[in-house]
């Protein structure tokens, strides 16, 4: 009874996971549809009003429209003119005080994580932690700022060290590049990795047997 109720459990908890993180993406996109939707609907006449409320009860509608909206938006971001709005509404933006240190924030990360250019989450590594004789894995978020490099007087980079079972938390480290060791496999795996506890081996990169033991 055990091996069958074990061998049921590993065929349902990952579809079981996978249907709810799809349902709470899709059920978040709607609602972020439906809230401008319940805007739109406040200030039009009553009989259109009926109408979009209708349209907007159709299943997957605002799921479809956002996507539309968020590939629109791309569009005009890219040409000569939305740059230019972009630009203005930014300018604005940096004049309110408090709005403006959380809008930068945002959008330097956002920036940086879906550029692709820059350093952010391009390689996983092992640094020790919490002592010289443990070892973790890390990914490589990039080089100090300047300030923080002329300080040190050393080759220091930028580690992410995610926590487990939840990777979305974590600890941001400045660590020195000698003491990392980068690791073959992709940050994919290391990932998978990490939220298993380590009960998923990845395909590639270094064993046990292989780690130094001292640099």
């Amino acid at each position: 009874m055990k091996k069958y109720f074990i061998a049921g459990i590993l065929v349902w908890a990952p579809l079981s996971i996978t249907v709810w993180v799809i349902a709470w993406g899709l059920g978040l996109l709607d609602g972020v549809f439906g809230s401008v939707m319940h805007a739109i609907i406040v200030v039009l006449p009553h009989d259109a009003a009926v109408d979009v409320q209708n349209f907007r009860d159709l299943p997957g509608v605002g799921i479809l429209i956002v996507i539309a909206v968020i590939m629109l938006t791309g569009l005009v971001a890219i040409s000569f003119a939305g740059q230019w709005w972009i630009r203005m509404w930014n300018k604005q933006i940096n004049r309110i005080p408090v709005v403006r240190s959380i809008y930068s924030s945002v959008q330097q990360v956002s920036s940086t994580l879906f550029s692709g250019s820059g350093q952010a989450f391009s390689k996983a590594l092992l640094i020790r932690y919490p002592h010289a004789d443990s070892w973790v894995i890390a990914f490589q978020t990039g080089t100090p700022a300047k300030e923080v490099t002329a300080k040190l007087g050393e080759d220091y980079i930028n580690v992410f060290l995610p926590t487990t079972p939840n990777p979305t938390s974590g600890f941001f480290m400045i660590v020195p590049r000698a003491q990392t060791i980068e690791l073959e496999m992709s940050v994919e795996e290391a990932l998978k990795h990490i939220v298993s506890m380590g009960s998923v081996p990845p395909s590639s990169g270094l064993t046990a047997s292989q780690l130094p033991h001292h640099f």
